[in-house]
């Protein structure tokens, strides 16, 4: 009995797999012969090695059973290209700087779903048994390594020409946004080809993989260099609390591998590309709560190149902190600010530059946040 079912994130997609196992089963039965498989101890005769990859499953029903094998399968692809990651860690970092290990782990378990789920599309059903005794299910998954290979070789085929067409157009483009784009799309996809050169190798009985023309490390470490020496970033941050302000919206601009610079700053300064200036307001409010003081905050900012004075794009937050004492509650709101606007700030004006998002032409005040001045000062 062969039944094929595609797998997403590690488990079998319910969607129509119920169906499929019953009209199975209705045809052929759950195999129930007395003798217990050899498939189920690590003996195959019928499905050798060096022909298929297969998983065992076991459990106390059918459908988890089935799921079981699968896991088993993709337990092999997903441990291998963990084993591999530090080979594409340069890339990594940078597209994680600034975040913590575990959500810089969640960028490559992107790429390993991506991946694993691609190559378990040519997983089956190859045999099942149900011991009575015990009244346990098991399923044997597999893969033709034959045919898997030829899906996957054409696959890697695809990103190869991809990857050459990005490169190719990143070198020969005068446009320094295109320039940057192009290779971080090659850079990004040349993680997404070596993933599946390592699925190629496990597949592959000699352990084998495609090379490709490009290496991780070094895209990457191109795209850094240019970025660094052509896309400078003019920064200016005015207002109440600007200087933490300003501080952590450059800091996090360096961290996405920009050049930056304050705006105005002597012919000595890196030349910028684009020019972020931005203003913040603090001021206290009256909430009722005894026990709390409260400030509100507002900040703005307004991106443009600088070459046409172009506005790109437009970013405004606001809100309210509170703590024990005003001045407490202004450090709050600094900190605040800092997190939800200077760092997304940077992080959305890389994402722009990366091709990746549009930033917002227009931004409107936040609600409690009016454009014009004159909201009492803090207390100090």
């Amino acid at each position: 009995m062969r039944l094929p079912v595609s797998v997403t994130n590690g488990r079998l997609k319910q969607a129509g797999l119920s169906a499929l196992l019953a009209m199975s089963l209705a045809g052929c039965g759950w195999g129930m012969g007395s003798s217990r498989p050899p498939w189920i101890d690590g003996g195959n005769a019928q499905y050798p090695s060096e022909q298929y990859l297969v998983g065992v499953g076991q459990a106390d029903s059918r459908p988890q059973a089935t799921e079981q094998a699968y896991a088993a399968v993709s337990r092999i692809f997903k441990a291998e290209i963990t084993a591999q990651a530090k080979d594409w860690e340069s890339y990594l970092v940078v597209e994680a700087r600034g975040q913590t290990r575990t959500e810089r782990r969640l960028t490559l378990d992107n790429v390993t779903r991506v991946t694993t789920d691609k190559v378990l599309e040519n997983v089956q059903v190859l045999d099942t048994w149900f011991d009575q005794k015990t009244r346990q299910y098991y399923a044997l998954a597999g893969m033709n390594r034959a045919q898997a290979e030829a899906a996957m070789v054409e696959r890697l085929s695809e990103l190869d020409r991809t990857i050459q067409t990005e490169v190719t157009e990143a070198h020969q483009t005068q446009d320094k946004l295109s320039h940057v784009r192009n290779l971080k799309r090659a850079a990004k996809n040349l993680v997404l080809r070596e993933a599946y050169n390592t699925d190629l190798r496990i597949v592959r009985s000699n352990g084998q993989g495609n090379p490709s023309a490009y290496r991780v490390a070094e895209l990457t470490a191109e795209l850094e260099q240019f970025l660094s020496t052509n896309l400078g970033v003019a920064v200016e941050i005015s207002g109440d609390q600007a200087e933490p302000l300003e501080r952590a919206l450059m800091d996090g601009l360096a961290q996405e591998g920009f050049s930056v610079v304050r705006s105005g700053a002597g012919s000595g300064a890196a030349p910028a590309e684009l020019r972020i200036t931005g203003s913040v307001r603090l001021w206290p409010i009256e909430v009722n709560d005894p026990q709390f003081r409260y400030v509100r905050w507002c900040a703005e900012s307004v991106i443009e190149e600088v070459a046409t004075h172009r506005v790109v794009g437009a970013v405004s937050k606001g809100g309210k902190e509170g703590h024990v004492t005003e001045r407490e509650a202004a450090a709050k709101a600094v900190r605040v600010m800092q997190q939800e606007f200077a760092s997304d700030l940077a992080r959305s004006v890389a994402a722009h530059v990366y091709g990746e998002m549009d930033l917002p032409v227009s931004a409107s005040p936040p609600s409690g946040c009016p454009r014009e001045a004159g909201q009492p000062p803090l207390s100090r």
